[in-house]
């Protein structure tokens, strides 16, 4: 209930900023939480960047505003953080499919985001192992893909980037480069507030140079939270990432802290029902 408590308190301050810049640093303190952990919450939890989320309240209210009143649409696109009419309305258009000087028309449709409501579900069916483990710094080479978390974008491209590096040999070459038998996915890059990341499809290897299209990066030194996943890809990989948001951190004592996340994948039929693979989440204590 603490959790939930603490989700209302943020989710309150952000409808009471509507017509304020976002202030994630100030959000995520409701919260008792950092910004990135809060920011990662909010997005597997609703599949919602917190930044996607506003700009969707702040259209709906702004549609609110224009069809019930004689608001000028500058005024409006003003007061709900636009600089320009301009990029009011293309903003606009994106989420309700008509200009803003359209939305007055009687009887014209409007889309509306209603504000989110955080419900308490009690499971307890399923026991959820998992391990914590502390690891030094390690590099890792592979293709990069640079993709953006707004309306679920990266789970539909990052299926896609693996079917590709399958079809033109990288899993291959990485297989052959790996000094622990696995390829991994890492999810780098990501920064509280930003909707975009990257993706690299990896080995963890020693090459100085891995060669052109090839990426190194490195992975610093974590304590990581390592949770076993069994079943065909990616469905069941995606779903421990689901448990891990809506189960484990809001129990568990520990906040992610704000470093890659990696999917580890040993050699196997990525189809079969008993396939395991694991997803390793860096982790502080609160």
């Amino acid at each position: 209930m603490e959790w939930l408590n603490r989700m209302k308190n943020a989710l309150d301050l952000i409808e009471e900023r509507m017509e304020e810049r976002l202030d994630l640093d100030e959000i995520a303190k409701a919260a008792y939480s950092s910004p990135f952990h809060f920011q990662r919450m909010f997005h597997m939890l609703t599949g919602m960047t917190v930044a996607d989320y506003v700009r969707k309240r702040k259209l709906t209210l702004a549609a609110q505003e224009l069809a019930a009143s004689s608001a000028k649409v500058l005024d409006v696109a003003l007061k709900y953080g636009y600089d320009s009419p301009e990029a009011f309305a293309k903003a606009f258009r994106r989420i309700h499919g008509i200009s803003p000087s359209e939305a007055r028309n009687p009887g014209v449709g409007l889309k509306a985001f209603p504000r989110l409501i955080f419900h308490l579900s009690l499971k307890g069916d399923q026991e959820m192992n998992y391990r914590i483990e502390e690891k030094e710094a390690f590099a890792i080479v592979g293709k990069a893909l640079r993709t953006t978390c707004e309306n679920g974008e990266q789970m539909r491209r990052i299926p896609l980037f693996w079917e590709e590096c399958h079809r033109d040999g990288t899993t291959d070459r990485l297989a052959s480069v790996t000094t622990d038998g696995l390829l991994l996915g890492a999810v780098l890059d990501m920064q509280a507030g930003q909707d975009e990341m990257t993706y690299m499809v990896a080995a963890r290897s020693d090459l100085p140079e891995p060669g052109e299209g090839y990426s190194r990066r490195t992975i610093p030194a974590l304590t990581w939270a390592i949770f076993p996943s069994s079943g065909p890809l990616p469905g069941s990989i995606q779903g421990v990432f689901q448990r891990i948001y809506q189960e484990w951190f809001p129990s568990s004592g520990y906040e992610h802290a704000g470093g890659p996340e990696i999917e580890a994948y040993p050699r196997g039929d990525t189809t079969a029902e008993d396939y395991r693979c694991e997803v390793w989440v860096p982790i502080v204590k609160k």
